[in-house]
């Protein structure tokens, strides 16, 4: 079911998805819709996490730009990338205006995702990208924040593991507030054009 929900390819909703939650999760994906979808509940809030250079970075650090806010794992096989390179691509579509947005990459895969890999990782898809880490607890916060689902799962016959997910991109204002999300499969072309109005609005 959450699997499905990664890889549907629905239009884009004007108000914007989840992404992926812990071992325990309190929320099933599809109450994790609802609420994004009808802004039930406040969505995102402050945190202090780790970037890829080893510097601690927290909300404020962004404030003045809008912010595209990815939740996923460097391990992840096809969803997560892709999703990835549609940022970047939207990136590069904005061009100048471009400098207004800020992309974020929150992995929920802490244990094996730091720092070093990171480092490796986001450059691969655009410059300006930050990728975001801390303790499993710091990561569960700003999880649970976003109203994010994922768990990790065992694979049966290795000790290795994958985390299942569901996987949105989160448009959030320039003072952090939650404007909406961008089901998986949307294309930049789409992001751009909700993005470009938002980026006209006078700053408040």
């Amino acid at each position: 079911m959450f699997r499905a929900a990664c890889r549907a390819s629905i239009g884009l909703w004007l108000m914007l998805a989840p992404a992926c939650a812990a071992d325990a999760p309190a929320r099933s994906a599809a109450e994790v819709m609802d609420i994004l979808m009808w802004n039930r509940e406040p969505v995102g809030g402050p945190f202090a996490l780790t970037d890829q250079t080893g510097q601690i970075r927290t909300d404020s650090d962004f404030r003045g730009r809008l912010m595209l806010v990815y939740f996923g794992f460097t391990y992840c096989p096809d969803v997560c990338p892709t999703d990835l390179q549609a940022i970047a691509l939207t990136l590069d579509k904005l061009g100048r205006d471009a400098d207004r947005v800020q992309p974020l990459f929150i992995t929920i895969d802490p244990e094996r995702d730091t720092s070093a890999r990171l480092a490796e990782y986001v450059p691969l898809f655009h410059p300006r990208l930050v990728g975001l880490t801390g303790s499993a607890e710091a990561i569960r916060k700003v999880a649970d924040a976003y109203k994010v689902y994922y768990a990790k799962v065992p694979f049966k016959d290795a000790g290795d593991y994958t985390v299942d997910h569901t996987a949105y991109i989160y448009l959030m204002d320039r003072d952090g507030n939650y404007l909406g999300f961008f089901p998986p499969g949307t294309s930049a072309d789409r992001m751009v054009e909700i993005i470009r109005p938002r980026l006209a609005e006078p700053a408040q």
